[in-house]
């Protein structure tokens, strides 16, 4: 089953208020419904495992995501249905989910990463063929920020105030760093967006979203990848890629910076071997400095890896 490129990844609360009224369902049985609509989505070439997932948004809008593979790649950049799914609702200006159901049952690094929620207290997980479960009682004894003394957690609203050493009118360039300046990285404090541009013309803008686990985290390009597949884009269309980064030493335990640098130019180097990924890095513009830009990187070449 294909995803029509025409229909958008989400609904509306007014979209989802008329197509509940009109078949006659609850909010949750038209969760369950729409499934299918999510899983159209899925590019699992390795596993052949499709994973839809509908997330509701504390807005009552609706947000597909789909399991996205990468060919040649690590199964460790593997992006989950659950995961997509959180990350659509995020970018569209959701700040929780409060129900989240999909085709499959979430793994435990699915259930991690919903721990990181704003909204984990009260989030509520609809398995297959079961009534909603609160994330509690399916990820008993937890650890996420709360553990941390972190309040609020992804999806809560902020915007990090990063600068470029030089004003760019790069539209791409542009996207890069809103992305970054929207990213959650409270661990790391590696401020960091992608963002990707398509032959024709459409830019997609993918930010980075930290654990508290580490490993569950979403790279920056990762989100990207979830817009360009969301909108019915494939990777044999992009273009052009650019990371821009705040990376340096976060306060408290951690005493050396995180960089998706390297894993950026992995994963792009497998999905588009021939694009270059331009790096930027940049720095909070409270601190009264300023980035040093740096060039080109090529996603084949790691001597510029160091």
């Amino acid at each position: 089953m294909r995803a029509d490129p025409v229909r958008p990844p989400f609904l509306s609360p007014a979209d989802v208020l008329a197509r509940a009224t009109e078949a006659a369902l609850s909010v949750e049985e038209l969760v369950r419904e729409l499934l299918p609509w999510a899983e159209a989505y899925t590019s699992p070439p390795i596993s052949n495992f499709r994973v839809g997932a509908v997330a509701l948004g504390t807005s009552g809008g609706l947000y597909a995501g789909a399991n996205l593979e990468f060919p040649s790649e690590s199964l460790s950049f593997t992006v989950h249905a659950e995961q997509a799914a959180v990350y659509n609702a995020w970018v569209h200006g959701e700040t929780g989910v409060t129900l989240i159901a999909s085709t499959a049952a979430p793994c435990g690094y699915c259930r991690q990463f919903l721990n990181e929620l704003t909204t984990a207290g009260e989030l509520r997980v609809m398995l297959p063929g079961r009534p909603p479960t609160p994330l509690a009682s399916l990820l008993p004894a937890a650890f996420g920020p709360r553990d941390l003394g972190l309040p609020g957690g992804l999806m809560q609203p902020a915007t990090i105030s990063l600068k470029l050493a030089e004003p760019s009118a790069d539209p791409l360039t542009s996207a890069a760093l809103a992305a970054a300046c929207a990213a959650y990285a409270p661990y790391s404090c590696t401020y960091a967006g992608v963002g990707l541009r398509t032959a024709d013309g459409t830019i997609y803008e993918g930010r980075y979203a930290e654990n508290a686990a580490f490993n569950p985290s979403l790279s920056p390009l990762q989100g990207a990848l979830i817009a360009l597949a969301l909108a019915g884009g494939s990777y044999v269309s992009i273009e052009a890629a650019v990371l821009v980064e705040a990376c340096e030493p976060a306060s408290g335990h951690l005493q050396h910076s995180a960089s998706q640098r390297a894993s950026a130019a992995a994963v792009l180097a497998a999905v588009a071997p021939d694009v270059r990924l331009q790096y930027l890095r940049a720095v909070h513009t409270t601190e009264g400095a300023t980035v040093q830009a740096s060039g080109g990187l090529d996603s084949t070449d790691t001597s510029a890896l160091s």
